[in-house]
């Protein structure tokens, strides 16, 4: 096994050579285990949330201000329309665009910081799939294109066609996944299912967060006399449920209520909806209600989630290979100083990134010495 000073030495090299230790938009993934569980067919047959493999999913919604990063690395000039210019900037939108086609920039509405936390709405379900393939290929910089948002995880030339591609690092949830991540009560392969995604058969009480309801959970929704957040923001920051009854058994927030969420299902002409948001009723939260829309539709009460394989062990950025660009975050994450995905180099599963870890990654880097 290698040594720790031999780890040591080579940081000098990995920051020599100007490699970036963590990507600009950061997800807090979730692993959703119990792999080959058993569906849900309390509302229909064959049922929802069966999935047979392990998987990762967001802990919460993609927000405005990763969604503005993902806008400055690839819309300079938006070919694919991934910034609505009518809703955007308008009332129930958080992002602002500045410039002329070729040198567009984008940041929170008003230079209001306080958007960049809520998630992104009035993102049709096309540039959805642009900003995972964007994720899966590593968050390049340039026009869009294949090595940037037109192909990676989906081959956007499909059209209305398009499906997840094998090998895809990072997608939009099918169904299935963002069911059971959102329902299943997990611990084995036939736990049931909760009505509502705060570990719950009860609605969650309708209120601002951190929330007080330590029995059936707190959610964002409109009760029909108030709103639980209003203006001029409407949404709350994603993570801001805190009480644990609030989160799925999972651990992700807001997927009853804040924002309906897209998912890959094809329904017809339309693509999967599921979950309740700040401007509808109780009705769109439970497990029972499945929704859909029109894939090229944008709403103020519509964002998503995006979800990745399971960790291999040491490989930070998922891109199959133990690299040194998986150090260079591996020295963050045991520095403390990072606040990047940690979850794959967590060797021994303790929860922490300490030394015992270290030595584990030098062999995943190189190999055991011989």
């Amino acid at each position: 096994m290698r040594r720790l000073p031999v780890i040591v030495g080579l940081l000098g090299g990995v920051l020599a050579l100007g490699w970036a230790a963590q990507a600009e938009v950061v997800i807090e993934w979730v692993t959703v285990g119990d792999a080959a569980n058993a569906p849900d067919t309390r509302y229909e047959t064959p049922g929802y949330g069966g999935v047979t493999y392990v998987y990762r999913i967001a802990k919460c919604e993609v927000t405005n201000g990763q969604y503005i990063e993902f806008l400055n690395a690839v819309a300079a000039t938006d070919a694919n329309e991934l910034y609505d210019a009518w809703f955007m900037p308008g009332q129930w939108g958080g992002i602002d665009r500045a410039g002329d086609p070729g040198s567009y920039s984008y940041g929170p509405k008003g230079g209001d910081t306080n958007w960049l936390n809520k998630p992104v709405n009035f993102v049709d379900f096309y540039s959805a799939l642009r900003l995972a393939n964007w994720m899966h290929n590593e968050q390049p910089t340039g026009d869009q294109g294949e090595t940037t948002t037109e192909d990676g995880a989906y081959d956007m030339s499909l059209g209305e066609n398009v499906v997840r591609k094998p090998g895809a690092r990072v997608f939009l949830t099918s169904e299935d996944e963002w069911y059971k991540a959102a329902y299943y009560k997990g611990g084995g392969l036939d736990a049931g299912y909760w009505d509502y995604a705060t570990q719950s058969d009860v609605l969650p009480t309708a209120e601002a967060p951190p929330g007080e309801n330590m029995v059936n959970g707190s959610a964002n929704y409109f009760d029909g006399e108030n709103w639980v957040v209003g203006p001029p923001y409407y949404s709350n920051d994603v993570g801001a449920y805190t009480a644990k009854p609030s989160v799925s058994a999972y651990g992700t927030f807001d997927q009853s209520g804040n924002m309906c969420e897209w998912n890959e299902a094809v329904i017809e002409v339309n693509r999967g909806v599921r979950g309740g948001a700040w401007f509808g009723s109780w009705f769109y939260l439970p497990a029972s209600y499945r929704g859909n829309g029109y894939p090229m539709d944008v709403c103020s009460t519509l964002g998503f989630r995006l979800a990745s394989p399971p960790c291999n062990d040491g490989d930070a950025d998922q891109d199959g290979d133990v690299d040194l660009r998986d150090f260079a975050q591996f020295q963050l994450c045991f520095s403390g100083d990072g606040a990047g995905d940690c979850e794959c180099l967590d060797m021994d599963n303790d929860n922490d990134i300490d030394i015992g870890d270290f030595e584990s990654f030098s062999v995943a880097l190189d190999g055991p010495a011989e």
